[in-house]
């Protein structure tokens, strides 16, 4: 049986802990942005220990979820989603009171844009008529006892909802600083009915917990910081806020999260994430990665490798590279991948002598292998993403490239190479 805590996961991945105590005021994204990590560090004002930059790499997503190769990190994470196991639900951690509320928690303003200081890792515990959820929505921190929540329409919007039109406010238990592979989990959106937690149970090998102080809820043994409150049928104007693209979120009107209590564990640390950095980008994109492989692998003979791109935030752009045995698998490919993440705006499907790592590489399969008449996919009117600033209501035009040789004439588009140390040209 497991502990949840992020601590006992930095002491086995190791990390470099930063002296003094670190600005909320632009200077945590200062530190996080060298993209050196994972760092432990105190945020001025707030007397809980802080990490950043903790699955900042691909390397260190694997690690949380034990697996050596995307293929078995994401064979894992599916697999967990159709068999979650139950928590352990044992004895109370020794948690502190925080005496200001909100303002002792480490949130953050961290581009000059914000509509204020945030919580970015906050993990929204729910738990209503007999269904919970577990999903991870930013706060912005406007008072002791009050916060903004930014609630996507996904399932704890539906519980949130279901709660208010029956008259009531949604009792929650925000919960910030456990091990990445809850995180990730909590990120999956398996389908409502199934909670995260037992899914992240899965992935760990059985996840201790205890029930929170205030609500009862189940919250992961090793959490560093509890929030306990409700999602009130107030709302309030939520924003701007830097998103994973690197642009600012629009205000709206969101549910204010009223608190009774912030509690954290002295022995653990939060998680501060920064937003548009490559830890965003991880957490956010490689459930979706799973996803997409599981649809694509299913109309073509062999998916070599996927990955949603840094500089789409890890949402809106993919690169896939797949085996194909008929011309028209790289286009149901295309398919079956906007299929499996129905917010990706754009992607290219390339041969698996391509990079997809490598922007240069891609470019190159797209410059030499894909001619627009026959190899481009577009679907217009369909659902992507509000993240998407040219796209603000959702609806977006997708856009699919095939950039695979046309298969019996392979010879005719392999690349040249040099040989390493004697500058000689040869085709690979």
């Amino acid at each position: 049986m497991t502990d949840g805590s992020l601590r006992g996961f930095l002491e086995r991945l190791g990390f470099k802990r930063v002296e003094g105590e670190v600005d909320p005021l632009y200077g945590v994204t200062r530190l996080l942005a060298t993209g050196e990590g994972p760092l432990v560090f105190k945020v001025q004002g707030s007397p809980i220990e802080c990490a950043g930059n903790v699955v900042a790499s691909r390397e260190a997503v694997l690690k949380a979820l034990s697996a050596s190769s995307d293929v078995e990190a994401y064979e894992k994470l599916l697999k967990s989603m159709s068999s979650p196991a139950p928590l352990k639900i044992s004895g109370t951690p020794r948690l502190k009171k925080a005496p200001r509320g909100l303002y002792d928690s480490p949130a953050v303003k961290f581009y000059e844009g914000d509509g204020g200081p945030y919580l970015t890792s906050a993990i929204f515990v729910a738990c209503w008529k007999g269904v919970c959820n577990a999903s991870i929505h930013r706060v912005m921190v406007v008072g002791e006892r009050e916060g903004r929540v930014r609630v996507v329409p996904r399932h704890l919007w539906r519980l949130y909802r279901d709660a208010v039109s029956e008259g009531s406010d949604l009792p929650v238990t925000v919960v910030l600083g456990v091990h990445p592979a809850i995180l990730l989990a909590s990120a999956s959106s398996p389908r409502l009915g199934i909670f995260e937690f037992e899914v992240a149970s899965t992935l760990l090998g059985g996840l201790e917990a205890f029930e929170s102080p205030v609500h009862g809820n189940p919250v992961p043994m090793g959490a560093g910081v509890l929030i306990e409150g409700w999602l009130t049928k107030e709302s309030a104007p939520e924003g701007p806020f830097v998103d994973a693209t690197g642009t600012l979120d629009v205000v709206r009107d969101q549910p204010i999260l009223k608190v009774k209590a912030v509690y954290y564990d002295p022995d653990q640390v939060s998680h501060v994430i920064l937003p548009a950095g490559r830890e965003h980008a991880m957490l956010m994109g490689f459930p979706r990665e799973a996803q997409i492989w599981a649809t694509v692998s299913r109309v073509v003979p062999k998916v070599h490798a996927v990955r949603l791109t840094p500089a789409s935030g890890g949402w809106l752009h993919a690169v896939i590279s797949i085996e194909k045995s008929h011309d028209g698998d790289a286009k149901n490919a295309i398919m079956a991948a906007f299929a499996g993440h129905p917010s990706l705006k754009h992607v290219v499907i390339v041969d698996p002598d391509i990079d997809v790592d490598d922007p240069r590489d891609v470019e190159w399969a797209i410059a030499t292998r894909f001619q627009a008449d026959r190899d481009l996919v577009i679907i217009r009117n369909a659902r992507g993403s509000t993240l998407d600033p040219s796209a603000p209501t959702g609806l977006t035009t997708k856009l699919g490239i095939d950039a695979t040789k046309p298969l019996g004439r392979e010879a005719e588009y392999e690349k040249a190479t040099r040989i390493p140390g004697q500058g000689v040209i040869k085709v690979r």
